[in-house]
């Protein structure tokens, strides 16, 4: 049955992650023969963050004169890329009520429920509130850093509104569980649902024999050992989206698709960000993740939903990193992955029914 569905997630942050996520389920949806559109939500506070954040992502660290254009050029490549998917007609963020009305209206994916995003935070409309829609669901929603161990109102009220809820988190699936809702679903990142082609050989001409660098604010001992182990390999360090000044190449232009080039061509990808994770899973990369504060509850319920836990490094392991190296995923991973998948399309399609 054909239904037109309403995605509720961040589609227009500048954050590769958030912009493949939200295409994957879309791709995933219209491959099922639903017609489904990003509900465009905009706000100009919200567009002043995202600007601020993109052109100055590593604060208290101020971004170099000469770096501003390239940030300019990526915050354009994503605009162009969001404008390309179906959306529906623009509303404000503060007016849900003025949404396109959905028959099935999907909250989800990214950090979605997360009240202490520093812009996105609490706000009703991504819980579902005054949103014009017959049935109401959550797909691989993420409560992020939030650290809290309950959930107060009006956002407990909000979600007893769901008729069906699954998380990307075990931490998010704790959270909600026992609450007046439907028992909520463990859910696979639609990246992993619904995986986007591999890109093509750099454009560009990045060395094909590189290391994806993939995050920013690195700690010192997760560069040098990353330094260490590319020399060793004869590998270069490309670093992608962000500067990070040890590498040897800096591609901070990059837009969704070249991001995705950049990845899928990289012999290894070091990372501190939940989709570096992700994307290097994808292409079954040999890839070391040291995560940083802001996203330890994605990354460490991540690798212990797949059994990747080889490939988070810390301080205290002089060797880790070379063990995360040494090889792309066990085979093991995948066979979660293909459960997780299965799992996560059965979730689906009982809310399409």
């Amino acid at each position: 049955m054909r239904h037109k569905i309403g995605v509720l997630t961040f589609h227009r942050c500048v954050n590769y992650g958030s912009y493949w996520q939200a295409r994957c389920l879309l791709e995933w949806l219209e491959r099922r023969g639903q017609a489904a559109v990003l509900l465009d939500h905009v706000s100009e506070a919200v567009r002043r963050a995202e600007l601020q954040c993109a052109l100055s992502p590593a604060l208290p660290t101020t971004t170099r004169s000469e770096d501003i254009p390239r940030y300019v050029q990526k915050i354009r490549a994503f605009r162009h890329a969001v404008q390309r998917l179906p959306r529906s007609a623009r509303f404000p963020l503060e007016q849900p009520q003025k949404s396109d009305s959905c028959e099935i209206v999907l909250v989800g994916s990214d950090e979605v429920f997360n009240l202490d995003h520093p812009w996105y935070g609490g706000w009703p409309l991504f819980f579902g509130e005054g949103v014009p829609g017959l049935r109401l669901a959550t797909y691989a929603a993420s409560f992020g850093n939030y650290q809290r161990d309950c959930i107060g109102a009006p956002w407990r009220n909000w979600l007893a509104n769901f008729d069906a809820v699954s998380v990307r988190e075990e931490s998010g699936r704790r959270l909600l569980d026992g609450m007046d809702l439907p028992a909520p679903e463990l859910a696979l990142d639609p990246c992993l649902l619904s995986p986007p082609a591999p890109g093509d050989s750099d454009p560009d001409g990045a060395d094909r024999r590189y290391l994806a660098v993939y995050g920013h604010s690195f700690p010192d001992w997760f560069t040098q050992r990353v330094i260490g182990w590319a020399r060793q390999q004869g590998l270069r360090l490309v670093s992608v989206g962000y500067r990070n000044d040890w590498a040897d190449e800096q591609r901070i232009e990059a837009g969704p698709e070249a991001f995705r080039a950049l990845m899928s061509n990289a012999v290894a990808v070091a990372t501190n960000f939940f989709h570096g994770c992700v994307f290097a899973l994808l292409d079954r990369k040999p890839f070391a993740c040291a995560a940083s504060d802001y996203r330890t509850n994605k990354v460490r319920d991540l690798a212990a939903l797949l059994g990747a836990h080889r490939h988070l490094v810390s301080e205290s392991e002089p060797h880790a990193l070379d063990e995360a190296m040494a090889a792309p995923p066990d085979a093991s991973v995948y066979k979660r992955i293909s459960l997780m998948r299965a799992r996560s399309e059965a979730f689906l399609d009982r809310v399409l029914a």
